[in-house]
């Protein structure tokens, strides 16, 4: 079969630098997609924008045919003439889904946080924005999401019945399980000065990601504990985070750094080296670096919120997000209790065996036949 793919997202993090949870997702599912299904990526704005070894197709302005779709009869027209012929399915695996006539669509939807967590969102005209994007998931014949947590909640809040949405778990590359090799690792501990021992904690600054607890946890333990065991956040700024920023940067948290995004083969040294990786998220459709922490064979501490106690099992020290006592009490038993931390680092590994990108493609092109 043929499957236009969309690429959007994935192309424009490329350009800016740093590749997301969605971007990562598109990346590994077209790299691990079965032989029998061939990919046609399509981007929405110029076809420049897409650098990946296959061309794409410009798909158009995706706004402007979004509005002209909520009419009735509606098509996203010039992304029609752009595909051609041949085209058996859409895949769009961004949360940008067209609206096609004759041909079927297949729509990843990560989680329905804007809809269930407005006041985590910041754009203009957001009740509007909101409203249409809603609608679109009514454009898609299947649904595609990546958790049970996630299934239920875009069933609750894009009103879709819950047959129609099928949750396929993300994976893990390869990489991740990899030793590390010794001048690459030394290579990175002296270009970012890392410490010996350190907790680390990964992702993109916005308020659901709950950084400011976490410093506040971190910041509460004993001092010497805080000395020997400092904290890492590697993510880029996002937004309504000025005040997390603002504490990086004003001299309060000595025992604390910001190291903003980092190169994959970095992060993945900077995780692998790392004594705990704490997760301290609100609400997460999945939670990804949960399973890269569990792969690099380090322990974990993570919230029990959301869709995290589904991925991580029984693997990681779950705490309340809400509590930075509890919290604290997380990290300072990691390190003060070798058994536990090996223990955890044991289930980790081997939890994390099951979560591959090559099952999350083999699922999805049973979705792709089914819808077929």
């Amino acid at each position: 079969m043929k499957v236009a793919f969309g690429v959007s997202v994935l192309a424009r993090s490329v350009q800016q630098g740093g590749v997301d949870g969605i971007g990562t997702y598109t990346r590994e599912l077209m790299a691990a997609m079965p032989q029998a299904v061939q990919l046609q990526p399509y981007v929405f704005g110029p076809a420049s924008l897409w650098t990946g070894a296959d061309p794409a197709v410009a798909a158009g302005r995706f706004g402007t045919q979004a509005l002209i779709s909520n009419w009735p009869g509606g098509s996203f027209r010039e992304m029609r003439r752009a595909l051609g012929e041949g085209i058996d399915l859409v895949h769009a695996t961004d949360h940008l889904v067209p609206r096609m006539r004759g041909i079927p669509v297949v729509a990843t939807f990560f989680d329905a946080i804007p809809l269930a967590h407005p006041e985590w969102i910041r754009y203009r005209f957001k009740t509007l924005k909101n409203e249409m994007w809603r609608r679109t998931a009514f454009w898609a014949q299947r649904i595609i999401t990546i958790s049970d947590y996630s299934r239920q909640e875009i069933a609750e809040h894009f009103r879709v019945p819950v047959e129609r949405i099928t949750a396929i778990p993300l994976g893990v590359g390869p990489s991740w399980f990899d030793p590390m090799d010794a001048a690459q690792t030394a290579a990175v501990r002296a270009r970012h000065a890392l410490p010996e021992r350190y907790f680390v904690s990964v992702g993109t600054l916005q308020p659901r990601k709950n950084i400011d607890r976490l410093l506040t946890a971190h910041s509460s333990l004993p001092l010497p504990l805080q000395r020997e065991f400092p904290l890492l956040v590697v993510g880029k700024p996002g937004w309504g985070c000025e005040d997390v920023v603002a504490r990086f940067a004003d001299g309060s948290l000595p025992n604390v750094r910001w190291l903003r995004h980092l190169p994959d083969a970095d992060l993945r040294v900077l995780v692998k080296s790392a004594t705990a990786l704490v997760f301290p998220s609100l609400h997460e459709g999945f939670g990804l670096p949960v399973l890269e922490g569990f792969a690099a064979g380090v322990p974990v501490a993570a919230s029990h919120a959301t869709s995290i106690p589904e991925v991580a099992g029984d693997a990681a020290l779950l705490f309340d997000p809400l509590r930075t006592d509890d919290m604290a009490q997380a990290m300072a038993r990691i390190v003060e209790q070798p058994a536990l931390a090996h223990q955890l680092a044991a289930r980790g590994r081997e939890r994390v065996r099951s979560f591959t990108w090559q099952a999350c493609a083999e699922k999805t092109a049973q979705v792709y036949e089914s819808v077929l």
